[in-house]
């Protein structure tokens, strides 16, 4: 704990989602402006994970130990919307969390899709196809699935406390959704978005292997190798753990998958006062800053 600091401090906001939409992007935006502290590990999953639950809210206060008196607080779990996988999610964090605001990244659902198998294909939790492993894991389209994941949320803590943020918009207009999030979670500085690149790319994971993984960190063998094996070659090297292209849908799945998250977006227009499909999706989300408005404003 800081010295001098005794009081227990809960996040005044949390990042909830969604998995591949440039959550860790914006916590290191976030966490790069001056006053506004991320817990470290950014993603404690603390909520929906059972094990790590297990280990109690002081163990979850501690994360925010180092934060500065008048700092916003905050952390970044995309676990907490991944019904049905954390059916306690929910009722857990609203026994620890009421005063609190809530930010909820989304994609183009079927870009997020195959930016997920990417990284599960990259942690070896599938091995097959993108089409085979969508079909023996239908969680991972509901991850996808927006409005069905904030449907509980929005009924815990209303419209107001909610923040809808779109990859789209946040790529095309980083500055501005910045600003926009800083104002919504009651910022008093002058946010500034830093050029650091993306964060967390699927393309870029290198496919989880111990053994490597062991061999090249071992000690005094990282510098060794980038002293004396050459650039190229150690990316050619590299080539044996990435995936050599983008994964492809058919079009029969492609158009199935629309029709399902098509459903789910009417849901989710409804909720933000706009007309959403997949076919517009990424033209209305770079345009168009949107707040979810109240039940009675609802079209």
């Amino acid at each position: 704990m800081a010295a001098g600091r005794c009081v227990v401090t809960l996040p005044n906001f949390v990042v909830i989602g969604a998995m591949k939409c440039a959550t860790t992007t914006l916590a290191t935006q976030l966490a790069a402006q001056d006053g506004i502290y991320i817990s470290d590990p950014k993603e404690p999953n603390f909520f929906s994970d059972d094990d790590i639950f297990a280990k109690g809210v002081q163990w979850y206060t501690s994360l925010f130990d180092n934060a500065a008196a008048g700092d916003l607080v905050g952390e970044a779990s995309t676990h907490y919307t991944k019904l049905p996988m954390y059916p306690e999610t929910i009722q857990r964090f609203t026994s620890v969390l009421d005063d609190v605001k809530l930010i909820y990244v989304m994609r183009h659902p079927i870009d997020r899709l195959v930016s997920q198998y990417i990284h599960e294909w990259s942690q070896c939790i599938v091995i097959g196809s993108i089409e085979e492993e969508i079909g023996k894991n239908p969680w991972m389209i509901d991850y996808g699935r927006y409005a069905m994941q904030l449907s509980p949320w929005l009924e815990a803590f209303g419209p107001d406390k909610i923040l809808p943020v779109f990859n789209e918009r946040l790529r095309t207009h980083p500055q501005q959704e910045l600003e926009r999030v800083c104002t919504f979670l009651g910022y008093k500085g002058a946010p500034v978005w830093a050029d650091a690149g993306d964060q967390n790319v699927s393309s870029q994971r290198l496919k989880k292997s111990t053994l490597r993984d062991a061999i090249l960190n071992a000690p005094g063998l990282k510098q060794l190798r980038q002293g004396l094996v050459p650039q190229g070659l150690r990316d050619w090297a590299k080539g044996f753990w990435q995936m050599n292209s983008k994964p492809e849908l058919s079009e029969n799945v492609r158009q199935q998958l629309e029709m399902l998250y098509d459903d789910d977006l009417q849901q989710l227009g409804s909720l933000l006062g706009h007309s959403i499909t997949c076919a517009n999706f990424k033209s209305l989300t770079e345009s168009t800053p949107m707040t979810f408005v109240r039940t009675q404003e609802r079209v």
